[in-house]
């Protein structure tokens, strides 16, 4: 077990490190002549407020109680009561049930469970979900931010947006269009489901919208139906708003606010992993390292794995391979470094990051232009063996999977999990989450005629079972697994309590933001629709 000798070295070692050595993926490598500042800067990629520019990265931050900002505290400790872990690793639970106007669920998806923890102050990780009101189907997202999280912010906003009039018709988007000439009320195309404290760039919502008609009006501009396949629209949407975004910096701007807004999101960088499901068709479209399995419930009732996306980093031979077609070959020694793109990213695949797009003239005339980038965080740094950009690309991997009554849930999360948990042991966890929810969930018997004492006395007695114990929320129960378990596969709650206490400038050294996802399918619509099909 984690024992207070291992707690104090913890502590102690973060103490008298000079440099953080931990799994940042920006900029990570020793640059010369760069103090310890410059260190925090690149790692804790925080945006300052300062007159004239703006801060950013508004996320939900757990109570300082919890959480201490700096190992040099005084009264420094790891000690944490079971109720305040539970309040930390419960602050982002988001949970929401499919459901028709009869009450009994029609969609393939029942329902799905969202968390998040953050390592980075602030948080870089985001997420989406909504489900499509002018299409069929739901959406969910996973966005992991660095450089900052502006990219991830812009990113989590708008790409489902875009996937959803990607798939409209094109009577849909005429009628859109002829609403926002006449200035007159726009049928919403998306129900999102956020979480109180998801936060939203509205400074900037009017700008993104223009954007988004600029791009339904070249739908239409089409000689005949855009006629996307599911494939089709998502890579088509992947690659229009890394484009918007990439166009949106140069384009001139009197709003500051704006203009600072567009120079962070471009020049931080975000990867992405979206699912989209209709029915029985799943659909995962990937651009870096965040993943989606799925968890599949065998005949003979043990549970297998079915990775959805492959990594998009220096580990894959089919990323090395296409960026080798895609540069000369006397780039090939010098495309990845020490296993990262040019030396210093670890995806290969990524929205924003210009500095890995654009030419270094284009690079220096946008920011010599622009006010103090130093206040904005934008690190400017041009890496050697930088000859023909673009070295990286938001083109995602689509995958296709038609879903069987066996597939029970789909995980989708950023690499912060899958960097402590595998893919077998994620859907290990929550199928045990699952079959130990099940077991303590007594059957509600009802016994006529129903009321409200005797309703509240079955609750009662599932709480005396011990279900209240238990995290309700699968993706909870994923999150604490992969930061409080021992090697073997135990929580032990002096590690969960230490990980959660560890202050801001030491936190990313032993893990990252970690945003997960679940999605429990129903596996009756699932078999109905077989049956309807035959």
């Amino acid at each position: 077990m984690m024992s207070g000798t291992v707690s104090s070295w913890i502590l102690s070692s973060a103490r008298s490190s000079i440099i953080l050595q931990g799994k940042g993926r920006w900029y990570s490598i020793c640059i010369p002549n760069r103090n310890k500042i410059k260190w925090k800067l690149l790692f804790s990629k925080t945006c300052p407020s300062s007159a004239g520019s703006c801060s950013l990265d508004r996320t939900f931050s757990f109570p300082k109680a919890f959480r201490h900002t700096s190992t040099e505290e005084e009264h420094f400790s790891f000690q944490l009561s079971p109720a305040q872990i539970n309040d930390i690793l419960r602050a982002g639970e988001l949970s929401h049930r499919t459901l028709d106007l009869t009450g009994k669920s029609a969609s393939s998806v029942l329902r799905f469970e969202s968390n998040q923890l953050a390592s980075n102050s602030p948080m870089e990780d985001r997420r989406s979900a909504a489900t499509c009101l002018q299409t069929a189907g739901m959406m969910f997202g996973v966005f992991d931010g660095h450089a900052g999280a502006a990219c991830a912010q812009a990113v989590s906003e708008r790409l489902l947006h875009y996937i959803a009039v990607s798939l409209l018709p094109r009577r849909s988007l005429e009628e859109i269009e002829l609403a926002v000439e006449a200035m007159k009320p726009v049928r919403p195309i998306l129900q999102w489901h956020r979480h109180p404290n998801d936060v939203e760039y509205r400074e900037i919502a009017s700008r993104y919208f223009e954007n988004l008609r600029v791009y339904w009006q070249h739908l239409l501009d089409l000689d005949a139906e855009p006629g996307f396949s599911l494939e089709e629209a998502m890579i088509c949407a992947f690659k229009r708003l890394d484009s918007d975004i990439s166009l949106e910096v140069q384009a001139p701007q009197e709003n500051e606010l704006m203009r600072n807004i567009a120079l962070q999101v471009a020049f931080s960088g975000a990867t992405a992993c979206v699912a989209h499901i209709d029915g029985v068709h799943l659909h995962v479209a990937n651009t870096g390292d965040c993943r989606a399995v799925l968890g599949v419930h065998e005949e003979d009732g043990t549970w297998s794995t079915l990775p959805l996306t492959r990594d998009h980093n220096a580990y894959d031979e089919f990323e090395i391979r296409r960026l080798k077609r895609e540069h000369p070959r006397s780039e090939e020694k010098t495309l990845f470094v020490n296993d990262r793109l040019l030396g210093i990213l670890m995806p290969s695949r990524a929205f924003g990051d210009v500095q890995l797009k654009w030419s270094k003239e284009l690079q220096h005339s946008i920011l010599e232009n622009s006010c103090d980038v130093e206040a904005l965080n934008i690190y400017q740094y041009v890496p050697p063996n930088y000859h023909t950009p673009p070295y990286l690309t938001a083109e995602p991997e689509v995958t296709y999977h038609k879903l069987r009554s066996k597939d029970k849930f789909l995980v989708i999360a950023s690499d912060g999990l899958w960097e402590m948990l595998s893919n077998e042991k994620v859907v290990k966890l929550v199928a045990g989450h699952l079959t130990e929810l099940n077991m303590q969930r007594p059957p509600l018997t009802f016994k006529k005629p129903v009321n409200l004492g005797y309703m509240h006395n079955l609750l009662l007695q599932r709480k005396s079972k011990g279900l209240a114990s238990l995290d309700q929320n699968a993706a909870t129960h994923l999150i604490r697994h992969a930061i409080g378990s021992n090697e073997y596969g135990e929580v032990e709650p002096e590690k969960l309590a230490a990980m959660l206490a560890l202050p801001e400038d030491l936190a990313r050294m032993y893990r990252d933001d970690i945003t997960v996802t679940v999605v429990h399918f129903n596996s009756q619509a699932i078999e109905d629709y077989y049956r309807s099909h035959q």
